[in-house]
């Protein structure tokens, strides 16, 4: 288990105190993992301010959105950097190195899920969403073919297969996790109209992984093709496509650079070469063709097809050096390190009164999930408990509803009557009572020590006794402290030319 000191030095001074509970807590990192894994990410050293003018250390609780780059992906990149040059067809020596560098990102994330790359073609991507959209798009569905997803499903693995096809939901349980026996129901239902079944591996809301081998066994033996959005699970778990034969194989499988510590704009989309070899790509132009006359098209060899246009080079550099990081590192190492995060979290909630969780309420021996929780403080609002928590502890967590409206309606309850409210609101410009959830996400350089502060920060907002004063943006829904201000330091923040106040239309 984690060290936990914190009620064995009571007679220390709040500071001492909470220099020693990061100091064991950096050791048993060390020690049990056998990896200190903070030294290899960026920007933990960054300071920020609080109310009342003083600077805390950051803490990022918010990796489930997006993650800090690891040191090693810097590097690369700083080396690459003066090697970059537009890819294939050019006989430069620069262009020679970034088409091997970029050519080489596609077998490593081949190889990062035991893709046989004889059967899948690796196409790069910016991100899950665009690949599932790809998907989509590419695999020829029509209005009268059903795509089976879950309720708990991002938007992503929702909204594409709403375009092309029928959609039908497979139902989850009172702890959000999916309902198997739903899904085989629908199967036989629907039968051969379901063309596939697309289901996350680890949900963004609630942390809990389906079980994707059980759920591609069923899939399969009712004839449907079967997807897993990986975006939540990649940068936490091992995974294995399987063999293409084998019943509880994964058919097409996608995830993102920017939430595996590479947040350079590249994702992967990753499937069978038989489907795309079949028809037209979906985005055409240049890089894309192998010979074009003024009546004819010869499409390029995979993955090149697929990848019309200039491609983020660097980008998927980056992933590759995250890729190698996480296969040295070892996921072994990675989910016991964040599975004692998550155990020590729901422990400390367990003993904290005015708080409601969502999903599964307390760590649950021997069933896997991703360090993942959502809460509200009863009676406060989400965006004001994200607000303080931020303002006065530095703390970075997410809240609303996680691009999974669906799911957090369920969560919460909410009919559909209240559901149309929330919308005639929002369509009036007004953001200020949409629901929601605050949500906690773990990644591999979090410490107990942070889960600490963050417990500290919450008790007093459970018991009313934080410092600020809140103002929100009714057409935003944000909420800040009274005479919150940007650093006029950050050149990033800069607009030389532009006279007067920023605001993003929401209408």
């Amino acid at each position: 288990m984690l060290l936990d000191i914190e009620n064995e030095c009571q007679v220390l001074s709040d500071d001492s105190k909470e220099g020693l509970i990061k100091q064991c807590n950096q050791y048993y990192i060390t020690i049990m993992t056998n990896h200190n894994f903070r030294k290899d990410i960026a920007g933990l050293n960054i300071k920020v301010p609080v109310i009342g003018g003083a600077l805390h250390d950051y803490i990022n609780f918010d990796n489930a959105a997006s993650t800090p780059p690891l040191k090693c992906v810097w590097e690369i990149l700083e080396e690459f950097k003066d090697y970059y040059s537009s890819v294939h067809r050019g006989t430069g020596y620069k262009s020679i190195v970034s088409t091997r560098a970029y050519d080489l990102a596609h077998e490593k994330a081949l190889q990062f899920v035991d893709a046989d790359p004889e059967h899948f073609t690796c196409i790069m991507v910016r991100n899950t969403t665009e690949g599932i959209n790809k998907l989509s798009r590419r695999l020829n569905l029509t209005k009268d073919d059903i795509v089976l997803s879950s309720l708990m499903e991002h938007h992503s693995n929702d909204l594409p297969w709403r375009m092309r096809a029928r959609i039908e939901y497979i139902e989850v349980d009172n702890n959000g996790q999916i309902d198997l026996e739903d899904l085989r129901h629908k199967l036989t239902k629907f039968g051969r109209q379901v063309k596939l079944v697309a289901i996350s591996g680890a949900s963004n809301v609630t942390g809990v992984m389906p079980p994707i081998r059980e759920a591609a066994r069923i899939a399969h033996e009712h004839g449907a093709q079967f997807m897993v959005d990986a975006a939540q699970l990649a940068p936490h778990r091992r995974i294995r496509m399987g063999k293409p034969s084998r019943e509880d194989a994964i058919d097409y499988l996608v995830f993102s650079g920017h939430k595996m510590y590479a947040p350079f704009g590249a994702g992967v989309l990753i499937g069978p070469k038989s489907l795309f070899k079949q028809g037209d790509p979906d985005l055409v132009g240049g890089g894309s063709v192998n010979y074009v006359t003024l009546s004819q098209v010869q499409w390029a060899h995979l993955p090149d097809k697929e990848e019309a246009g200039s491609p983020n080079v660097p980008g998927a550099v980056a992933l590759a050096s995250a890729i190698d990081y996480l296969r040295k590192v070892g996921f072994d190492k990675i989910a016991a390190h964040e599975k004692e995060l998550t155990k020590y979290a729901f422990e400390k909630f367990a003993k904290l009164d005015g708080v409601t969780l969502y999903g599964p309420s307390r760590w649950i021996p021997g069933q896997d999930r991703v360090g993942v929780i959502s809460f509200n403080v009863d009676g406060v609002y989400h965006a004001v408990t994200a607000a303080i928590l931020s303002f006065e502890g530095a703390v970075a967590v997410r809240n609303g509803c996680f691009c999974a409206h669906p799911y957090i309606m369920r969560l919460l309850k909410i009919s559909e009557d209240a559901s149309k409210k929330y919308r005639d609101q929002i369509n009036a410009g007004v953001r200020s009572e949409v629901p929601g959830l605050v949500r906690v996400s773990f990644g591999i350089y979090n410490t107990k020590a942070e889960i600490n502060t963050f417990f500290k920060i919450l008790k007093s907002i459970v018991n009313r006794t934080f410092r600020g004063k809140y103002l929100m943006d009714e057409h935003t829904g944000q909420v800040r402290p009274s005479g919150f201000r940007f650093p006029e330091k950050l050149r990033f923040l800069r607009n030389e030319n532009h006279k007067g106040p920023t605001r993003r239309s929401h209408r």
